[in-house]
């Protein structure tokens, strides 16, 4: 039977997992920033995505970067679980899925990880780990969640996001010298997607304003030649870098513009913790749960609520009303599915945009 006491212990090896998307990758910061703090002789190995290793790159809270086998590779994924063996004094899964929470409880000598509210009382995710918490539908922003572990381990949370980093100016070259905004036009899914008429109206209003304006966007060929098709709309001068640039790349990029604009995707999530004026541009989402988060903003209370439009310090988060009510739905689109539209950004017009750019952004850009 594995232990429940409290862990107040001083771990030499810690690993950290987290599966899911590039911008939880982000969200994932805090927490190892925390574990860093309150052992700083540890060494902490994160188990992730292959995809999602550059958002790491750079950490100086890390040690080592684990890419975590294919879905369905059954004989590779044996072999990881035989490599993580009792090797850590602590395990952490963040998500409460069968393959985070299964390699926390073979990695670690003391473990911990989400067990889903709808579990049982006897899964065997909640017998088999040392210490469990519960998730659920009515669960706080991903970085708090995250955070919740600090509360079991009785160490003090940090709450500064901590983007990828080159060490050496590696996209200066790619800089403009002029003043720029960065435009982040295509989220990895459609229903999370503003309209292009939107995003051209943008262009030229920024343009007017003395902006020049750099494109970026992911190496996946059907999202370069949208944006390829959109930058023919754009002023003759718009730079389109998506595809050419790593996360840390990006992220001096995104550093050294006036302004950030996006939707809801994980390079929102990168533009905000760099510390630069985001505007985004949320749908369906529920800020509350899944907003940027503010760089400097270290509270135990979600920075935004349902719906609207909010300044919180660096974050603007814009989302249209809708006389249904309907927003946040919380749902994928209004076909319920990742490639449906999503009414409510489809209605959000590049008025109310503007008007949100010349309210919000008056102190803090020249636009």
């Amino acid at each position: 039977m594995p232990v429940r006491q409290p862990a107040n212990i001083q771990p030499k090896r810690i690993l950290v997992i987290t599966l899911r998307y590039l911008g939880d990758t982000l969200l994932l910061t805090p927490l190892l920033s925390s574990l860093k703090h309150a052992y700083p002789a540890a060494e902490i190995d994160v188990l992730l995505p292959r995809a999602n290793l550059g958002m790491l790159e750079g950490n100086r809270d890390v040690s080592a970067l684990i890419p975590m086998t294919a879905k369905g590779d059954i004989l590779s994924f044996g072999k990881l679980l035989c490599s993580l063996f009792r090797r850590y004094d602590l395990a952490i899964s963040t998500q409460a899925g069968d393959r985070p929470v299964l390699c926390a409880i073979l990695g670690g000598r003391f473990s911990m990880g989400f067990v889903d509210e709808k579990a049982g009382k006897f899964s065997w995710k909640r017998w088999l780990l040392g210490r469990s918490l519960e998730f659920g539908a009515g669960h706080g922003h991903a970085v708090l969640e995250n955070l919740r572990f600090c509360q079991l381990l009785n160490i003090a949370p940090r709450y500064t996001l901590t983007p990828p980093r080159c060490g050496l100016a590696c996209a200066s070259a790619l800089m403009p010298s002029e003043k720029y905004a960065v435009l982040h036009i295509m989220p990895q899914w459609r229903y999370k997607q503003w309209h292009e008429a939107g995003w051209v109206r943008l262009a030229y209003c920024l343009q007017k304003k003395g902006c020049a304006i750099v494109l970026t966007g992911s190496g996946n060929p059907d999202e370069q030649e949208a944006i390829r098709k959109l930058q023919r709309r754009m002023p003759p001068a718009t730079r389109n870098l998506a595809g050419r640039l790593s996360l840390a790349q990006l992220t001096e990029l995104i550093g050294g513009a006036e302004l950030f604009i996006g939707p809801d995707t994980g390079i929102t999530h990168l533009a905000a913790a760099t510390g630069i004026p985001t505007l985004a541009l949320f749908g369906p989402t529920d800020p509350q749960k899944w907003a940027p988060w503010p760089r400097g903003y270290a509270h135990e209370h979600t920075p935004f609520q349902v719906n609207g439009l909010k300044k919180i310090k660096n974050v603007y988060l814009l989302q249209s009303q809708m006389e249904s009510g309907c927003v946040p739905c919380q749902l994928e689109g209004c076909e319920r599915n990742r490639l449906s539209h999503s009414a409510c950004l489809d209605q959000l017009s590049a008025e109310t945009v503007m008007v949100a750019l010349a309210e919000l952004f008056a102190n803090d850009v020249a636009v």
